[in-house]
């Protein structure tokens, strides 16, 4: 599959860099697009560079790149992960917004009826941040709150990214052995 990945300035860019190597080992092909305070996060949480991130994925858009294939319904992506997802750029999609590469491409992912995953990582939310949630769900979006559960007993801060990940991986159809399913 292509699926873009999507990467903004909310904290949680752990999860993003795990997806992206999990969906590459699994043999997809990965574009990526990154807000400038998505790299500001990449480097402050991960210390990860644009070139070490270049050589992570199959392509990399620069954002502001408008005219890019992703910004295209032609683009035959089969799913768009936002991941982190920020209330701002889940506000601009809510409201077709589509002032930048990242969230003209969740537009199109929208509008061409494509698998959209927004994963937000913030907390608390008002009212606003729940409309706009409960307006994209409404819209054909799925809602993936980085809530990670621990009935899989984690013992590190990697178990608890995998558990995520798996999960995202799960509605892109994407088979993993990441975290151990409840077996009740």
């Amino acid at each position: 599959m292509k699926i873009v990945v999507g990467i903004t300035g909310a904290s949680g860019s752990i999860y993003a860099l795990r997806l992206i190597d999990v969906l590459r080992e699994a043999g997809h092909e990965i574009h990526a697009v990154v807000t400038d305070s998505g790299w500001q996060v990449l480097d402050y949480e991960c210390q990860v560079s644009r070139d070490a991130f270049s050589r992570r994925v199959d392509v990399l858009y620069d954002n502001h790149d408008v005219g890019a294939a992703i910004a295209s319904g032609s683009f035959r992506m089969q799913a768009m992960v936002v991941l982190p997802c920020s209330m701002h750029t889940a506000g601009c999609v809510a409201h077709g917004i589509t002032d930048n590469l990242l969230t003209r491409a969740a537009d199109v992912a929208l509008k061409e009826g494509r698998p959209l995953l927004l994963v937000p990582r913030e907390t608390p939310m008002h009212a606003i941040h729940l409309e706009n949630l409960l307006k994209l769900a409404q819209a054909g979006a799925r809602i993936i709150p980085a809530c990670p559960g621990f009935y899989h007993r984690p013992q590190s801060i990697g178990e608890l990214v995998d558990m995520l990940v798996g999960k995202i991986c799960d509605q892109l159809g994407v088979e993993t052995d990441l975290f151990a399913r409840w077996q009740g």
